[in-house]
């Protein structure tokens, strides 16, 4: 039996691992395998190459290397920021402010906190799902302690205006909290110089960018307090214990310089690519709407929902045919949940059920577009029979 020519459409989920981050690791996985905190010559060439790591990273980031610290990946630099964040300031104040489209790692955080005392604002979000600086100026108290904004949605793409936010806190006559921003899906396409920026905290993960899987970064500006969430034996300057996974710190510092190399590359080539894909879907299928906005939306971000087809059984059948996506909703054992994304920018629940994400890649060609769509409507037309069948 032929098999399917293959189109991973999933990037937003994790990327493939590019061959010159594997390059570089491999090393670290047989001849430098030495523990970092050790003080022979194997561990004094691991700490060097934590170190150059940083240093990599530090650049690249506009930051100093010591502001640089590493994690499993980034649910635990989202956790560390904002846990970790408010453990170290709850004697000033215990509120805190987020946007409702936050990845779950924040929001999650959040929920724990509440449950010991903390107070948080969630920030509507339009149709778009672009926060309203209004009610951002407007919610900051004085015991407003933390400030978390994603630099770029994960389902929808949306892209906040992250300086805008930095000065609207910076300048805040009432409050001066820790302004955090997840950056995981941003960061391979938009500015990353945290000064520029004004931001304090920064999350960043590997698997985003073409590295390892299991490893991330925060970025935590010089002066702003944290408590550690993992205690132990007092690595990265005591902020993260645990020894250093080195190959995937390697990997992930090689993966930062690739992306940050090919940045406007991708990002013109992508953006060319998605809306060849989109007005090939809009001409070859009836009935679909874009979720989210158009004008500040990361490049290779397509979410639509299609009328009168299932967004999972969709995603089912395009695997049956070798390509992978996702879609918006949440599966859980008993129930299938609209997408809190798309419910926050007000999609209906039946819209939502309809949802499927598309998210290009480095590795996507014009053929992959033209493969997906071809089988995208013949899976459509399909569903949308065997619905009116039933």
């Amino acid at each position: 039996m032929k098999k399917n020519k293959e189109v991973y459409l999933d990037n937003a989920s994790t990327t493939r691992i590019d061959q010159k981050v594997l390059r570089e690791m491999l090393p670290y996985l047989s001849e430098k395998y030495g523990n970092p905190s050790s003080l022979h010559y194997q561990g004094r060439v691991a700490r060097n190459a934590i170190e150059k790591s940083r240093e990599t990273v530090a650049s690249i980031l506009g930051s100093e290397k010591d502001e640089i610290i590493f994690t499993s990946g980034g649910t635990e630099s989202d956790n560390l920021a904002i846990l970790g964040i408010a453990e170290a300031y709850k004697n000033k104040g215990k509120h805190i402010i987020v946007s409702n489209i936050e990845h779950k790692a924040v929001l999650e955080a959040c929920k724990k906190l509440e449950k010991d005392g903390f107070e948080i604002t969630y920030l509507d979000v339009d149709k778009n799902g672009m926060i309203s600086l209004e009610q951002l100026r407007n919610s900051m108290r004085k015991d407003t302690i933390l400030v978390s904004v994603m630099y770029a949605n994960n389902e929808i793409g949306t892209i906040e205006p992250i300086k805008k936010i930095s000065k609207i806190i910076k300048g805040s006559k009432i409050s001066n909290p820790v302004f955090h921003t997840d950056a995981c899906q941003a960061v391979q396409f938009l500015p990353v110089n945290v000064k520029n920026l004004g931001v304090d905290a920064m999350t960043i993960s590997a698997s985003k960018i073409y590295g390892p899987k299991g490893v991330g970064i925060l970025y935590l500006r010089y002066g702003v307090n944290i408590e550690p969430v993992i205690i132990g034996g007092g690595q990265e300057r005591n902020k993260r214990s645990g020894t250093e996974n080195i190959v995937s710190i390697v990997g992930i510092a090689k993966a930062l310089k690739i992306s940050e190399n090919k940045k406007n590359i991708e990002k013109n080539r992508l953006a060319k690519l998605c809306d060849y894909f989109l007005s090939k879907i809009k001409k070859e299928i009836k009935g679909v709407s874009i979720n989210g906005g158009i004008k500040n939306r990361l490049p290779n971000n397509i979410n639509i929902s299609i009328d009168n087809v299932e967004g999972e059984s969709l995603v089912l059948t395009l695997d049956s045919k070798g390509i992978y996506c996702s879609t918006g909703s949440a599966c859980s054992s008993t129930e299938i949940k609209p997408s809190y994304v798309l419910t926050n920018i007000g999609v209906s629940a039946e819209k939502s059920h309809c949802s499927i994400r598309f998210s290009l890649g480095r590795y996507n060609k014009k053929s992959d577009i033209d493969y997906t769509v071809k089988c995208l409507v013949e899976c459509v037309n399909k569903l949308r029979n065997i619905s009116t069948t039933k």
